[in-house]
């Protein structure tokens, strides 16, 4: 599937494992959370990524995290905000420093907002979308509210708003 990094289009380097198909023992792979064990068990150097539905706990791949490459949390509809909080999530309270995707059913309205909550990538289902998506990109410059990369350029971040 194509695939969006900073507004530009780039090689997907890593295969996604469906839910029944065996996982490859080397490669980059993304699998199933229900399979994360599983990828985790496998020998060797290669990437390992895991996707994520909107009802996971980003808090239970806390172990997992130094051995993950990338985390793919799933938009599914625009009224669900719930991949934005993971990203957040991911990036300030697990300091999880790997890619983070977009899937699912994102729109390129939200481009800038997936981008200032950590998601490093996005996965769209047709080419020809893609250059819809780079417009936004270039469209949308200016936000109303701070974000995680702002904060973390002045070391901010959330501690600012526990204290």
């Amino acid at each position: 599937m194509p695939l969006l990094e900073n507004g530009h289009i780039v090689n997907d380097t890593w295969v996604t494992v469906a839910e029944d198909a065996p996982i490859p023992a080397t490669g980059a792979v993304i699998v199933p959370f229900a399979r994360l064990e599983e990828g985790l068990a496998r020998t060797g150097d290669a990437p390992l990524g895991v996707a994520i539905g909107p009802d996971v706990d980003v808090a239970l791949l806390r172990p997992a995290l130094p051995r993950l490459g990338l985390v793919a949390v799933t938009f599914t509809t625009f009224r669900d905000g719930r991949a934005f909080t993971q990203a957040r999530a991911l990036r300030e309270h697990l300091s999880f420093s790997g890619e983070i995707r977009a899937t699912g059913k994102p729109l390129p309205d939200q481009y800038e907002f997936m981008l200032r909550c950590g998601v490093t990538t996005v996965q769209t289902e047709r080419a020809e979308e893609l250059s819809v998506w780079q417009q936004a990109h270039e469209i949308i410059s200016v936000a109303y509210q701070p974000s995680v990369l702002h904060e973390r350029r002045q070391g901010l971040g959330l501690r600012r708003f526990l204290s």
